[in-house]
């Protein structure tokens, strides 16, 4: 009945923050946080959707930092908007710097694309460019624009600007929300038992153990990693949407099947922390 980590259109999802409201409800969902990258904007039209349907919003955001040089996602939940707002407008001109970066490359290899309008409170990102790509009929999937054009080892690969999990965690913090590794069995720049330790250092109070991408197996890791660090355990099927050509391992919402007392833990964790603000 709980959902940790969900995308709408203010980010890389395709559906509004209503439209996704609306279909947590019929999931069964209880609990949805809302954890766009690098943007709280979707929060209000969540909140104001969940009200007809007995819906608890869990505000939250999914920060894009870099660690050994690769890309890092550090999830927040409960963070203080105000405390927020002037770093994100930040982070949302990287994206769009970063995307245009992107479509310049594109462009200088003899595949123009146009992106569509989007305000500066919405956070672009490489499903954006491999929409863009597809309606210009440079590739005949968005798989393909990924592999052939901006995957992390494509000719038109941009890097996220040098902001470093160890930043993202600290800035969380300071806004009063708790940082979690998102989906570490996803990240490429080290293994998960030497990186966890660094970002515990760091601050670090939470890991997404439930994850459609992990394994059984590197859950039941995860799960004593988290008793051994005395972190917060959380989970999400990281949802952007209903997908035409649904990809191995994608789950619906509610696919997990999570608890809502993993939510208590977090919420007592966050108490904790703007208590102490």
């Amino acid at each position: 009945m709980l959902e940790l980590h969900c995308h709408t259109t203010f980010s890389d999802g395709t559906l509004t923050p209503q439209q996704l409201v609306e279909r947590a409800a019929t999931k069964g969902v209880k609990a949805l946080a809302i954890t766009d990258h690098d943007t709280i904007s979707g929060w209000h039209e969540a909140r104001t959707a969940a009200q007809s349907h007995g819906l608890e919003i869990v505000p939250g955001i999914e920060l894009s930092t870099v660690y050994n040089e690769r890309s890092m996602h550090i999830l927040g939940f409960y963070p203080d908007p105000q405390k927020l707002k002037a770093p994100l407008k930040e982070r949302i001109q990287g994206r769009h710097r970063r995307a245009q970066k992107m479509v310049d490359k594109l462009g200088e290899l003899g595949y123009p694309i146009e992106l569509p309008s989007m305000p500066g409170t919405m956070a672009p990102g490489r499903p954006h460019i491999a929409k863009a790509l597809l309606a210009a009929g440079h590739v005949t999937s968005q798989q393909e624009a990924f592999q052939r054009f901006i995957g992390d080892h494509g000719p038109a690969y941009v890097p996220y600007e040098k902001f470093t999990a160890q930043e993202g965690i600290a800035l969380l913090k300071r806004c009063g929300a708790v940082p979690v590794w998102a989906h570490p069995y996803l990240f490429r720049g080290g293994i998960v038992e030497e990186v966890l330790p660094e970002l515990v250092e760091a601050g670090l109070m939470g890991v997404e153990v439930y994850h459609p991408q992990h394994s059984i197996s590197e859950e039941r890791v995860l799960e004593e990693l988290c008793d051994q660090y005395g972190l917060l355990m959380t989970g999400g099927s990281d949802y952007h949407g209903p997908q035409p050509k649904p990809k191995a391992g994608d789950v619906d919402l509610n696919g997990l099947q999570l608890s809502l007392e993993l939510l208590d833990s977090v919420k007592q964790a966050a108490t904790g922390l703007q208590g102490k603000g």
